[in-house]
């Protein structure tokens, strides 16, 4: 067909930044999305042309969570190459045109330091969550989608040592 263009089996991953902000017990951060029913994840999303990983991973912190930047804490940058998934069909066609296979991500470890109360998840227009909670790094990884769980438990490996043992979680 002429102009018709498939994607490379490959594809394209869009380059991104996903944050495990840790609290000052250890426990991490997971939102509720707004778009996906059930659908509970850490803050993320695309790293600007010229934005540098740890600048992106401030900027979605406080559009995700409605946090001041002087209340996160940048721990540090995992190291190596960035950790992939693909999205599963039915949202590929509908995120970005379609036009990527799914995400490459850097992960950042960050420590929130200010107050629960300091959460807000209306800061940014649309929001990306509905609702939140603290939660052990383990129950982060169950708790996630399963095509993303692979990053999440390879996540929990790189940045174990910003987190407490299994806590409990608080529902906020």
């Amino acid at each position: 067909m002429v102009g018709h263009k498939t994607m490379p089996e490959r594809g394209v991953y869009r380059r991104c930044v996903g944050i495990a902000l840790f609290n000052q017990r250890g426990e991490v951060f997971i939102g509720h999305r707004v778009d996906a029913p059930g659908a509970w994840q850490m803050p993320q999303g695309g790293i600007e042309p010229g934005e540098s990983v740890r600048a992106a991973a401030l900027r979605e912190v406080v559009e995700e969570t409605g946090v001041c930047p002087a209340s996160v804490e940048i721990l540090e940058v995992a190291e190596g190459p960035p950790l992939l998934y693909d999205l599963p069909p039915e949202i590929r066609a509908r995120l970005w045109g379609g036009r990527y296979r799914g995400q490459e991500q850097v992960w950042v470890a960050a420590r929130f330091t200010g107050a629960d109360a300091d959460v807000d998840l209306g800061h940014h227009d649309p929001p990306e969550f509905d609702a939140w909670r603290w939660v052990s790094l383990a129950k982060a990884v169950e708790t996630i989608v399963p095509f993303k769980r692979h990053v999440y438990a390879a996540v929990a490996a790189l940045f174990a040592r910003h987190a407490t043992p299994d806590p409990g979680e608080r529902h906020l």
